[in-house]
């Protein structure tokens, strides 16, 4: 039997990409929920990428079966991105640049006594340059980063494979 890359991007590409993403985001929480890794606004944002291609996966499987090839094209840029923002927070771990973000900082002075108080008992969120977790020597970000190119690349390879089937 000879496997046909055709008819599974035309039949499974799109909701193949509706699980990864779930089984992406699940895993994150899990961590964070389960695990007790407290992400940064960075690690928040790369999770983006991952809603975004759940819905337009599903908003294609429903409603767009005439041009799954635009949304998979989509999907593949949705993913580029993504691993923009994980290089770009994988560099701010290595100390490569700073964050852009106010991450972990409070952004101002407090103005009054009463300001000062309230900032000494709030919780200060987690900073983007520590590494909570590593395996191997490489961080979370850097998986993701490494998940969100092979993801982008499928997702171009199906939407290649599906327009050539017409």
């Amino acid at each position: 039997m000879k496997l046909d890359l055709t008819f599974l991007a035309r039949n499974y590409l799109l909701s193949g990409l509706v699980a990864v993403s779930t089984g992406a985001l699940a895993y994150a929480l899990f961590t964070q929920y389960i695990g007790g890794l407290e992400p940064c606004i960075l690690c928040k944002y790369q999770r983006i990428p991952y809603f975004s291609v759940i819905l337009f996966a599903v908003l294609g499987l429903i409603f767009a079966e005439s041009d799954q090839v635009g949304i998979a094209r989509l999907i593949g840029y949705i993913f580029l991105v993504g691993a923009g923002l994980a290089f770009y927070h994988s560099g701010v771990e290595q100390h490569w640049w700073e964050a852009a973000t106010s991450c972990g900082g409070t952004g101002s002075m407090p103005a009054n006594f009463q300001d000062f108080q309230n900032l000494l008992s709030a919780k200060m969120p987690k900073r983007c340059d520590e590494i909570d977790w590593t395996l191997f020597g490489l961080s979370m970000t850097v998986y993701n980063m490494t998940a969100s190119l092979g993801l982008a690349v499928i997702s171009f390879i199906g939407a290649s494979l599906i327009k050539r089937a017409g």
